[in-house]
């Protein structure tokens, strides 16, 4: 899946890339999820929206969208994983797991040892995110993760596809 994140963006510049990466998404069967934007996220017939703990709350998305768009919410504790189930995201990332550079407003990173605690206290997926590099796939999987998110781990690479197909075969 890929996920649109640009905040800074004006919004017909982010609807234009949205339609643009929406077209690449479909072409390589890929799904793809707008951060924040429910509004161009229905706009680009998106797969689903990712909320993060200011934005409006999954169950009002739901209600806005009528069930057309799979939310996903980003959490920093136990208690956020909970809610965010409890309000009506159909999955959640959890982080940040290791130390990473893009994560550290939103604290220490939470280990896998909360990881493991939020899977046995929430039914929806969970997507380890934060300072996940090639050797830690294993210990975030083996917590119990469904899966990883990335940003500095594809981005920073100096080769984007080799990188995400690396990340892959290690799922």
């Amino acid at each position: 899946a890929v996920q649109l994140r640009e905040k800074d963006l004006e919004i017909r510049d982010l609807l234009d890339m949205a339609y643009e990466i929406r077209e690449m998404t479909r072409k390589y069967n890929a799904k793809l999820f707008i951060n924040d934007r429910v509004d161009i996220a229905l706009a680009v017939n998106a797969d689903g929206v990712h909320l993060g703990q200011q934005s409006i709350p999954a169950d009002a998305v739901r209600k806005i969208t009528q069930g057309k768009l799979i939310i996903g919410v980003s959490t920093h504790s136990l208690e956020e994983a909970i809610s965010a189930e409890t309000k009506g995201a159909d999955f959640i990332t959890l982080g940040p797991v290791f130390e990473t550079p893009s994560k550290i407003k939103y604290g220490k990173p939470v280990g896998v040892d909360l990881l493991k605690e939020a899977k046995e206290k929430v039914s929806i997926p969970i997507f380890a995110i934060g300072g996940i590099k090639e050797d830690k796939v294993s210990d975030v999987m083996n917590a119990g993760a469904d899966g990883i998110a990335l940003i500095s781990g594809i981005l920073g690479a100096e080769n984007i596809k080799e990188k995400a197909k690396e990340f892959l075969r290690l799922l």
